[in-house]
């Protein structure tokens, strides 16, 4: 069996989109057991030149549904970074999951050698998609993924690897 771009794709992109819906409610959980505001967290920052967690999220949920609509030739949907509650950033990433799984697999048809050139910032960059997607838009995505799990664990909010990694139940195996 090969891998196919569509599978690689999607399964990154809603594996870290999931894994950002369950530091979302993490945060939520933390702040409400320790009597606070649980939207104070939208705008934490690891430094202050960084985007807040609010960002981070627009930013991954940015990335997911640029990466599949590159890849298609699709137009994503566009949606304005405007939250300002953990609920909103909970729904926009649920908005983005529905997003990665209307794609169907054969919009991919063609994906990994497809020309893929956009902006990025001052700068105009060009791939052919298996390029763009392993040195970009995996990369691109996963920081913002990262990025705001650190922001919550800098703030307090306690978690470990197993949340980041967010292994289900049926990957654990017994004896």
């Amino acid at each position: 069996m090969s891998l196919s771009i569509h599978h690689v794709t999607a399964t990154a992109v809603t594996r870290g989109l999931n894994t950002l819906a369950l530091l979302l409610h993490k945060a939520k959980a933390h702040a409400e057991a320790a009597g606070t505001d649980p939207d104070a967290f939208v705008q934490a920052r690891l430094y202050d030149d960084m985007l807040p967690l609010a960002g981070q999220i627009q930013r991954a949920s940015d990335a997911a549904r640029g990466a599949m609509a590159r890849l298609t030739g699709l137009v994503a949907p566009s949606m304005a970074d405007d939250e300002t509650t953990l609920a909103q950033l909970q729904d926009r990433v649920a908005r983005t999951l529905d997003y990665i799984r209307s794609v169907p697999a054969e919009a991919f048809e063609g994906a990994e050698t497809r020309e893929v050139v956009f902006a990025a910032g001052p700068l105009t960059l060009g791939f052919n998609g298996l390029d763009y997607l392993l040195e970009f838009a995996l990369p691109n995505f996963q920081f913002h993924v990262v990025t705001a799990y650190d922001i919550l664990r800098h703030h307090g909010v306690p978690l470990g690897k197993r949340a980041y990694l967010n292994l289900g139940a049926e990957r654990v195996r017994t004896a």
